[in-house]
């Protein structure tokens, strides 16, 4: 039975913090209401590769694969492959 999660990611290329992921605390963003639906958690990645020619989009594949333990095969940039803001899909294999 393979396990899917779907994240949305921050990508921050060309940074000096880089290769980092952290992760983004609901919490901060503001205290939810009683009323509102729960946030979901992001990550942030930093990264020291430039958004040139897909590089940035390689190297955000081989960190989470690595982050996660997972293959690199296994990671997917679903939505923003142009943006900094990307819709990742993660299958895993328990």
């Amino acid at each position: 039975m393979t396990r899917t999660v779907n994240l949305t990611v921050h990508v921050k290329p060309g940074s000096r913090k880089g290769p980092l992921v952290a992760v983004d605390d609901p919490d901060s963003l503001g205290t939810p209401t009683a009323t509102s639906a729960p946030t979901d958690a992001s990550l942030t990645v930093y990264l020291q590769q430039r958004a040139v020619e897909g590089a940035a989009n390689d190297a955000l594949v081989k960190l989470l694969a690595k982050h996660f333990a997972v293959s690199k095969s296994a990671v997917t940039i679903v939505r923003g492959h142009t943006s900094r803001v990307k819709h990742v899909r993660i299958d895993h294999e328990p």
